[in-house]
């Protein structure tokens, strides 16, 4: 077999003999159609590009789902999350239709082989692994796509297809049954996201007319699956099913390809050269997005299961919440590499207290529970504008989640050092508006983003309405008994009500004991969960992640 280069070097003298699509197809084609202001990375021109869809306010996007023959891992659920924080944008806040389908490879040489191991049909065995994997992107809070397609419900169409490009001319069949596509016969054209010299494959087959020929259809081997075709028993190659379904919703263009940044080559780059030399157009995918790996620390390596090196998202969920891990990805570049470690965990459960917190004293503004210096109204008005705009443009930049972020937490930066609080009001006006447009705007635009601060069920664990309510009189009963024993010889009757501390004396000496057992009972609850602020003669109280990083540590 002639060496790889060679092949290269003749490939512009064999195309003259082949049925050729247009040379300018090796060049990125700028979509005619609606820009949409966004600029984002596309990996087919490696440089950031306007975003012009095809049909305005309506974006196509077809990503590549998993292979469902094992558990799901974070490596999986890295990519999927930071593609559904891409879509949430788009969607929510340029006012702009997704439609997105998404493949399950539901045959394969994994799921045969796992199959055969375990004894089991791999039919079924990937039916378990599918809904496992929806059950796990639920649980993530990942919006499924407009429709999940499986591989084994699209055989005649993938059949269709792959006659279509033999007709085409950019295909041929084996004596064997095999049918591979001829990369030759597209010239130049085959290379688009990576370059000749990283795109060999190996050599061995010799049915085939050029290493870097792929198959499109396998001739079934004993003990496998199979359907029937004009070549024979067999089964579709893995690229080829992602052309077939994404042409057969999409047909011959589409405007966005989203997938790990491990699929550019060869997935990506043969789902171009099919469907560009079935549909004979020059581009068939505008844009392609990729998202960066996920290693654990101190690895090199990608997570990945044949490495051996990845945690389960089912594992992840039962000592970490959907919400930390959205903002774990949040604080990187969604087509960076990004480390998966205790520290990065912790920044971002850090971060997610940081707006707990800050909405939690919002709050207790707002009602009068927390007395405050007088705020600097104008000043906060001003920061929340610059948030704003800060934010819509990062986001329609590459979708640059992490500068963002920074904007959102300046913010709550700003508001947090005019929440300072006092013991007497003194007379200080109040401006609870400018809290209460600060907290509206967090919460929707972290809603956006796929952070759901409103879910009790998260912050809460397992704490059920009926437990809220304990707590919330148990909290109540230690404020009175609290102001009780800190009110001076004659104030005993003193309205508890009243937001305005008591003179500074040392409270009666029969009532210490009872300021020692409030005390003991804030501190005791923190390790279940419960933390209790006493300001003046109020006390307020929120659920904290306290319970579960104890139980971290015991596990």
């Amino acid at each position: 077999m002639r060496p790889f280069l060679t092949l290269v070097r003749n490939a512009a003298s064999l195309v003259s003999t082949r049925a050729v699509c247009s040379e300018s197809g090796s060049k990125w084609i700028k979509p005619a159609g609606r820009d949409t202001g966004l600029k984002t990375y596309n990996s087919l021109t490696r440089q950031k590009e306007p975003l012009v869809l095809a049909k305005e306010g309506v974006a196509t996007w077809y990503s590549c789902g998993p292979t469902v023959y094992d558990h799901a891992h974070l490596g999986h659920a890295c990519s999927y999350v930071r593609f559904d924080i891409l879509q949430r944008i788009l969607t929510r806040l340029f006012g702009i239709n997704v439609t997105h389908v998404m493949v399950i490879t539901d045959i394969d040489d994994k799921i045969i082989q796992r199959g055969l191991e375990e004894n089991v049909s791999p039919f079924v065995l990937a039916r378990m692994y599918e809904e496992e994997f929806k059950r796990d992107m639920m649980a993530l809070k990942v919006l499924p796509p407009a429709v999940y397609m499986r591989v084994t419900e699209n055989i005649p169409q993938i059949v269709a297809f792959i006659e279509g490009i033999i007709s085409n001319g950019h295909a041929y069949a084996t004596g064997q049954g095999d049918v591979y596509f001829d990369t030759r016969s597209i010239g130049s054209r085959y290379g688009k996201l990576v370059n000749f010299g990283d795109a060999a494959e190996a050599p061995g087959v010799k049915e085939k007319r050029d290493p870097r020929d792929f198959a499109l259809w396998k001739a079934s081997k004993p003990q496998e699956p199979y359907w029937m075709s004009p070549w024979g028993r067999g089964r579709p190659g893995w690229h080829i099913e992602c052309s077939t379904i994404a042409s057969s919703v999409f047909g011959s263009q589409l405007d966005i390809h989203s997938g790990g940044l491990d699929l550019a080559f060869p997935h990506h780059e043969n789902e171009i050269a099919q469907c560009e030399a079935y549909h004979k157009c020059d581009q068939w995918g505008n844009y392609f997005l990729h998202s960066g790996h996920l290693h654990l620390k101190g690895s090199s390596e990608k997570m990945s299961k044949s490495l051996k090196n990845y945690i389960t998202i089912k594992d992840y969920l039962q000592s970490h919440s959907a919400n930390e891990f959205r903002l774990f990805c949040l604080l990187t570049k969604y087509r960076s590499a990004i480390d998966y470690s205790d520290a990065s965990m912790n920044e971002a459960r850090s971060t997610l207290s940081a707006i707990s917190a800050f909405i939690h004293n919002a709050q207790g503004y707002m009602q009068g529970q927390l007395l405050c210096q007088t705020i600097q109204e104008s000043f906060l008005w001003e920061r929340l504008s610059a948030a704003q705009a800060s934010v819509l443009s990062a986001l329609a930049d590459d979708f640059d989640t992490p500068k963002a972020m920074d904007a959102i937490m300046s913010l709550i930066y700003h508001g947090n050092c005019q929440l300072q609080p006092v013991t007497k009001s003194n007379g200080t006006s109040r401006s609870p508006a400018v809290f209460g447009a600060m907290l509206t705007y967090i919460r929707d635009i972290m809603d956006v983003l796929g952070v759901d601060l409103l879910d009790r069920k998260e912050f809460h664990d397992d704490l059920s309405g009926v437990l809220h309510n304990v707590v919330e009189q148990l909290v109540r009963f230690r404020s009175e008994v609290r102001n009780f024993a800190l009110s001076v010889e004659g104030q005993a009757t003193q309205d508890l009500q009243n937001s305005v501390q008591p003179p500074r004396k040392k409270p009666h000496p029969d009532r210490v004991p009872l300021l020692k057992a409030c005390d003991a009972l804030r501190k005791d609850l923190v390790p279940l969960g419960v933390q209790i602020k006493d300001r003046g003669t109020t006390s307020t109280w929120e659920i904290t992640q306290q319970q579960k990083e104890i139980k971290d540590k015991k596990s």
